[in-house]
């Protein structure tokens, strides 16, 4: 079963998302990552395999002033276990996590082929990250276009 940990706080996010997902682990998984949020950029890192081999990999000492965040264990249910599907997706704006299988996620996904965005996995969790990102970027313009004419 998948887990999902969110933290905003004074803590080092990292920190917090790593030991709440290491609580997690009895319930298995195949993959890990996390998206922390840091300075306007939203920072991912994720890999196939434990959490133990996503700490090796990744140095956090970067990561330090991150207060918010996101993590997450997935097993795999759209597309192999690998880095590439793990959780979490998104774009420069969006970072999402879900457990659960999104049944229409291929007609979002040739949605948004179609509105120009490019996909990298194979998940139905990227599908709804790119339809949430496309969103916000209209519902953005919508605001630019409104207080430019008013």
């Amino acid at each position: 079963m998948c887990g999902i940990v969110g933290y905003i706080g004074h803590r080092q996010a990292s920190d917090v998302l790593i030991n709440g997902l290491s609580k997690l682990e009895y319930r298995g998984y195949d993959s890990v990552g996390l998206s922390l949020f840091r300075e306007n950029t939203i920072l991912t890192e994720k890999t196939k395999g434990r959490i133990a081999d996503m700490v090796k990999k990744v140095d956090f000492t970067n990561y330090k002033t991150s207060h918010v965040g996101i993590g997450h264990t997935r097993w795999a249910t759209h597309g192999e276990p690998s880095d590439i599907n793990s959780h979490p997706h998104g774009s420069a704006r969006i970072s999402l996590v879900h457990n659960g299988i999104i049944e229409n996620y291929a007609a979002i996904k040739e949605r948004m082929i179609r509105k120009g965005y490019t996909f990298e996995s194979e998940t139905d969790t990227e599908a709804v990250a790119k339809l949430l990102d496309y969103y916000y970027v209209q519902k953005g313009r919508s605001y630019s276009s409104h207080s430019q004419s008013a």
